[in-house]
């Protein structure tokens, strides 16, 4: 009888050892799943195969080749993370940003661009991108801002977020002081401007003489240079 309940014991506590021991196959990481929208398809080339290169957690689910196809992939593929280029046909950069997150709020979208400036960074920002890095940012340095995008951080470089805090602490164009500025790098006169703007010449060297004073110039030319520079006029 002993030997009968030691070995009952026995297939108990092996049984115990069976059923309790941990399994060591772990279910595969989703892929983090990545939309690449750029007009240049030398860039978006490079972009899928950087990516590629790095498979072990990341895959392009579609490339778009302007922001209204940008539009369009990310309705129909719902990807994690979207690379998005700042200047496109059809649709620019922050207006896919807004029609993306008009549908989903909490969308993970990357500005990657070569236009810095204070003016284009706030706008993509303030339409909700949730990083922003320039085209000659390093293969690691993209990766992990796609991971931190993912799981819901934020990625600017330190460079472009002293830039950003300049523009929202500094004086900024009016809407007006825009469209008179925008006039003047047509090569408009004066006469010209208040014609089109339905004010008076006098008006019209008033918001010459405000865009001088924000943007601490002394003529047109450099007027026009700076605003470019900045973002606040696409020529």
């Amino acid at each position: 009888m002993n030997t009968k309940r030691e070995g009952t014991a026995k297939g108990n506590r092996s049984t115990r050892k069976a059923g309790n021991e941990p399994s060591n196959l772990e279910l595969p990481k989703p892929l983090i799943r990545v939309l690449i929208a750029d007009d240049h398809g030398v860039v978006r080339e490079g972009l899928v195969s950087m990516i590629q290169r790095n498979r072990a957690d990341m895959s392009v689910v579609g490339e778009a080749s302007n922001g209204r196809e940008a539009v369009e992939l990310w309705k129909q593929h719902r990807p994690d993370v979207t690379l998005l280029d700042l200047r496109m046909p059809e649709l620019d950069g922050v207006q896919v940003i807004k029609e993306i997150r008009a549908t989903d709020k909490n969308a993970g979208i990357i500005v990657l661009t070569t236009f810095d400036g204070d003016e284009d960074i706030y706008r993509a920002i303030q339409a909700g991108a949730k990083g922003y890095l320039l085209k000659d940012v390093t293969r690691e340095a993209l990766m992990d801002s796609i991971r931190r995008v993912h799981v819901g951080e934020t990625s600017v470089p330190l460079n472009l977020v002293t830039k950003l805090a300049d523009r929202i602490s500094g004086e900024t164009l009016s809407e007006r002081e825009l469209e008179v500025l925008r006039l003047m790098a047509k090569g408009k006169s004066n006469k010209e401007i208040a014609s089109a703007l339905f004010i008076s010449e006098g008006t019209v060297k008033s918001h010459g003489k405000s865009i001088f004073a924000k943007m601490n110039v002394n003529s047109r030319t450099e007027a026009v240079s700076e605003a470019t520079r900045r973002g606040f006029l696409r020529l």
